[in-house]
C-alpha cells in the first residue's frame, strides 16, 4: 500500500482486532512465478503472544498456491464505504474519497496435522455457530471426514502493513458530519463504518 503515516498504524494489537472483527481473508501467494488468490475464514491464534493466523484451504488449493516454506499474504479487509465531499463543511471542497480498514500481512504458513487441523476447524465453526439461535457444532466422526479434505494452516505474521483511513485527518466537525451521515438513511448508509470511525477517532 501507499505510505502515509497518517493513516498508518503499527500496533499488533490493531490487527488482531481487525481480524477478530473481519474473520475473512484473502490468501495471496506465488506458485511458479503466478499470483494465486483463495478465499477462507481467518482467526487469531489466541493462544500465541505472537501475531499468527489459523485458517485452512480446501483440496486441492495446497496445490494451486504450492505452499513450500515461501512467504504469503493475507489481506483481511475491515468496513469501507464512499465519503461524498458534500457531507463536509459549506465552504471547504475536498475530494470525494473512500474511508476503510486494511491490514496486509506476510508469513510463511505452517502446515498443520490432522490432529491440530480438525482443532482449528472445530474451532472456527464453533466461532460461527455461536451467533445463530441453534448453534450446531462440528461432530467428532464427521468433523474428521471434513477434515481430510482440508489442509490447516497456521501463518506467524512476520511483518505487517495496517491502514486506517479513517478521516483522521479532517476537521472535528468533519469528522462528525461524516459519521452523522453514515448513519443516515440513504445510498450510502454504512453503520458498522461509522460505528469503526468513532472508535478509532476516540482512541
Amino acid at each position: 500500500m501507499r505510505p502515509n503515516p497518517i493513516h498508518a498504524s503499527d500496533d499488533p494489537a490493531v490487527v488482531r482486532e481487525l481480524i477478530r472483527e473481519n474473520p475473512w481473508g484473502t490468501l495471496v501467494s506465488s506458485n511458479a512465478g503466478e499470483l494465486v488468490a483463495s478465499h477462507y475464514p481467518m482467526l487469531v491464534d489466541e493462544a500465541s503472544a505472537e501475531l499468527a493466523l489459523l485458517t485452512h484451504v480446501g483440496r486441492p488449493d495446497e496445490k494451486v498456491h504450492g505452499f513450500s516454506g515461501q512467504e504469503v499474504m493475507v489481506i483481511i479487509q475491515g468496513h469501507h464505504g464512499y465519503i461524498s465531499p458534500s457531507w463536509y463543511e459549506p465552504g471547504t471542497t475536498p475530494a470525494p474519497t473512500w474511508n476503510f480498514s486494511v491490514a496486509h500481512c506476510y508469513g510463511v504458513p505452517q502446515i498443520l496435522d490432522a490432529e491440530e487441523n480438525l482443532r482449528v476447524l472445530t474451532r472456527l465453526v464453533a466461532h460461527f455457530e455461536r451467533h445463530v439461535e441453534r448453534p450446531q457444532f462440528l461432530d467428532p466422526d464427521w468433523g474428521g471426514q471434513l477434515a481430510r479434505g482440508t489442509v490447516g494452516l497456521r501463518i506467524p505474521v512476520s511483518r505487517f502493513v495496517c491502514k486506517l483511513k479513517l478521516s483522521h485527518d479532517k476537521s472535528l466537525e468533519n469528522q462528525r458530519r461524516v459519521i452523522a451521515a453514515l448513519r443516515a438513511p440513504g445510498p450510502y448508509q454504512h453503520p458498522a463504518l461509522a460505528d469503526e470511525m468513532e472508535r478509532s477517532l476516540a482512541e
